[in-house]
């Protein structure tokens, strides 16, 4: 078991020793950064590497939720990340709001498309993003734009994994290493529902309530009039617990919601693909 853990410890070192020579050898680079453990760590990787001469970019948007960008902006500030939130307006493209299974090019076009003229104005010699080897596992058309772009996945070209960028940070004192996964808000409204300012405030509202109660990994999940709550499977008896369901009930309903349901299925990243 020992020599099991040592060829995994040094399997990691020289996946994070690989990342780091890419990140170097890029000379300079615009981070796609939204906060969570992936573009977080691929942030804080690029400013070791490459100190003044990366920035990360924050896209704002109706998408991101505020906890989310509040998160972002103070995890930079904490590691002296250079920082620019920037406006995206993915919402004024209805291939974008008709909220198609390739809604996520449209965003990621957006976003992509401000970076590289914003790499091209300021001389940034890159644009990178937080995909990693699992990521290639599920429907990401958000990966096409990037392809049509030439933006770099320092990550996934090192072979890391979600697990192992959580090592990683966790080895580097970064807080978000044990971050639950959070997705765009976008990601709650299912293929062919427009997604609208509201469907999103609706979900915002109710996840912040659900986030209060004390649950730690979740997704609020609109179909209209009913609402789709996913809980982790860990902590789907405190969720199944009658004043728990009254709970949600009222919060649900005072949202709008007529009908409040909890997925016994409980949370798994990409349900909404599974219809696909």
């Amino acid at each position: 078991m020992r020599c099991k853990n040592e060829a995994v410890e040094s399997g990691l070192r020289t996946k994070a020793d690989d990342l780091a020579q890419r990140l170097a050898a890029l000379g300079s680079a615009l981070v796609a950064y939204s906060g969570g453990v992936d573009s977080a760590y691929l942030a804080w990787a690029a400013r070791q590497a490459l100190g003044d001469r990366m920035l990360a970019v924050l896209a704002d948007s109706p998408s991101l939720a505020a906890f989310q960008k509040r998160d972002a902006v103070q995890f930079a500030r904490d590691f002296a990340i250079p920082l620019e939130v920037i406006r995206t307006e993915e919402f004024e493209n209805p291939d974008y709001t008709q909220n198609a299974p390739d809604r996520c090019f449209h965003c990621k076009d957006e976003l992509f498309g401000k970076l590289a003229e914003m790499a091209k104005e300021r001389g940034f010699a890159a644009i990178i993003y937080g995909v990693n080897a699992d990521d290639t596992r599920d429907f990401r058309p958000g990966h096409r734009a990037a392809a049509q772009y030439g933006v770099r996945s320092p990550l996934l070209e090192a072979g890391l994994t979600k697990a192992e960028i959580r090592e990683l940070a966790r080895e580097a004192g970064l807080p978000v290493w044990d971050r639950p996964a959070s997705a765009c808000l976008s990601s709650r409204i299912p293929y062919g529902t427009p997604v609208t300012i509201q469907n999103l405030k609706q979900v915002e509202d109710g996840e912040d309530a659900i986030r209060k109660l004390g649950f730690r990994q979740f997704r609020v999940r609109h179909h209209g009039e009913l609402v789709r709550i996913e809980i982790a499977p860990e902590e789907l008896p405190k969720a199944l617990d009658p004043q728990m369901t009254q709970n949600f009930r009222e919060i649900f309903k005072k949202l709008g919601y007529k009908y409040v349901t909890l997925d016994l299925e409980g949370y798994r990243t990409g349900s909404l693909n599974e219809v696909l």
